[in-house]
C-alpha cells in the first residue's frame, strides 16, 4: 500500500515546469521529493560534485590508515592512545561536517508578511 494516499495536481506553465525540473535534477531529487522537501520547509541543496566524493574517499582512506597503524602499533606496544584517540576524533569530526555542509538540506527561512491582516496566513 501507498504512504501518500492523497494525489495533487498542479498546472504551472513551461518556465515553471523547466525550472521545478533544473531544481529537482540539482539537487538530484525527483520533482516530487524536491517538491516535499519545500512542503517541509527545506529547500534541498545541490548534489555534491565528483570531487566531494573523492574527498570523502580519501579521508576515509586516511580514517582507515589510522585504523591499521593504531592496530600494529598496539601489537608492538608503541602508540601514545590518547594522542591518536583524539587524532583519530579529529578526523571523523571532519568528515561529518563535511559531509553535513553538503549534503545537508538547509532550513527555509519563513519571512514575515508585510501585512498579516491583508494577507493572513
Amino acid at each position: 500500500m501507498r504512504k501518500r494516499s492523497i494525489r495533487i495536481q498542479v498546472w504551472v506553465n513551461q518556465d515553471e515546469h523547466a525550472k521545478l525540473q533544473s531544481s529537482a535534477k540539482i539537487a538530484g531529487l525527483s520533482k516530487e521529493a524536491y517538491i516535499r522537501s519545500l512542503i517541509h520547509g527545506y529547500v534541498p541543496k545541490a548534489m555534491p560534485s565528483p570531487e566531494y566524493f573523492a574527498m570523502m574517499r580519501a579521508l576515509h582512506a586516511i580514517g582507515n590508515n589510522l585504523n591499521q597503524l593504531a592496530m600494529k602499533a598496539h601489537a608492538i606496544g608503541h602508540l601514545d592512545r590518547v594522542t591518536f584517540q583524539r587524532e583519530a576524533d579529529d578526523l571523523r569530526r571532519a568528515v561529518q561536517q563535511i559531509q553535513q555542509a553538503v549534503t545537508e538540506p538547509e532550513r527555509r527561512s519563513m519571512q514575515p508578511r508585510a501585512n498579516p491582516e491583508l494577507h493572513p496566513p
